[in-house]
């Protein structure tokens, strides 16, 4: 039986959003953003408090990598009895203080922040819940220690981008989708190219927010009058959306990119009626 993630109880997954909360924040120089964030997580996660060593217990499972199996076990027999010794109600009251100053000082939206590992904490959260079934544990508990095996993935974007890898790729977009660009596509084209600057990190953030307002304009797609009516464009629009999806788990390449580029005109122009060819 599939138990239902709380998201908001997960305490790598509040802790992993404010992070990105934070670098948001940086880029925009929201100074004053900035310093509620800070304050928030030093308030929450300093050295002595619960939340700190219930974030150690997923850190040592979702950040270590290429490991032979039998300290990949030893690690997840650590976690899970260092968890299971700390008080629940503390560690519940302190989730709730969290999740109260979160809303308060800065906004619900802060738990919609996406995580590339959100699939891998949601894992790690079932199997240090008393609620797991035995035979679901043991299954999730062997899809952990496999993962704990893997040498860290590698994307496209961990390569320095360079203008010539740039307008290769822009080049290419253009010869297939011929066309004036849109300024959303612009943006993702110079986040894209200016990426080898940070590692992607300015281009992770912006896909981010773009990916969400894209899944709602492809969500809705199915209902739109002129794609209602042509049963392939509905599965079509499906298919663009379960791509979008499956980005936590691919990472960022140029399959994913020319996906979006492509999504961001079919959003255009469901958002003109349809009116734009």
């Amino acid at each position: 039986m599939k138990i239902k993630h709380n998201k908001k109880r997960n305490t790598a997954f509040v802790y992993e959003a404010l992070v990105r909360e934070n670098t948001v924040a940086i880029l925009k120089n929201d100074k004053d953003r900035q310093r509620k964030i800070v304050s928030i997580m030093r308030k929450h996660f300093g050295n002595s408090s619960v939340l700190k060593r219930d974030l150690e217990c997923y850190r040592s499972l979702y950040e270590s990598q290429d490991f032979d199996p039998k300290t990949s076990e030893k690690i997840l027999r650590e976690a899970k009895l260092q968890r299971r010794m700390m008080s629940s109600p503390d560690l519940f009251n302190a989730q709730t203080d969290l999740i109260h100053d979160v809303n308060k000082e800065l906004s619900p939206t802060v738990f919609n922040n996406f995580v590339p590992n959100y699939k891998r904490l949601a894992t790690i959260d079932q199997i240090f819940s008393d609620a797991t079934s035995p035979k679901d544990r043991i299954i999730l508990e062997n899809q952990i220690v496999l993962e704990m095996q893997k040498e860290p993935h590698i994307t496209q974007l961990d390569q320095p981008i360079d203008g010539v890898v740039y307008r290769t790729f822009v080049n290419k977009f253009n010869e297939k989708y011929d066309g004036e660009l849109l300024d959303e596509q612009k943006e993702l084209l110079s986040r894209f190219i200016s990426s080898f600057a940070d590692n992607g990190l300015s281009l992770k953030i912006f896909l981010n927010e773009e990916i969400s307002r894209l899944k709602e304009v492809m969500s809705a797609a199915p209902e739109h009058q002129d794609v209602r009516k042509d049963s392939e464009m509905v599965e079509k629009s499906r298919q663009v959306l379960s791509t979008l999806e499956s980005y936590a788990q691919e990472g960022i390449n140029e399959k994913l990119l020319t996906t979006i580029l492509k999504t961001q005109k079919l959003a255009k122009e469901l958002s003109t009626d349809g009116h734009s060819n």
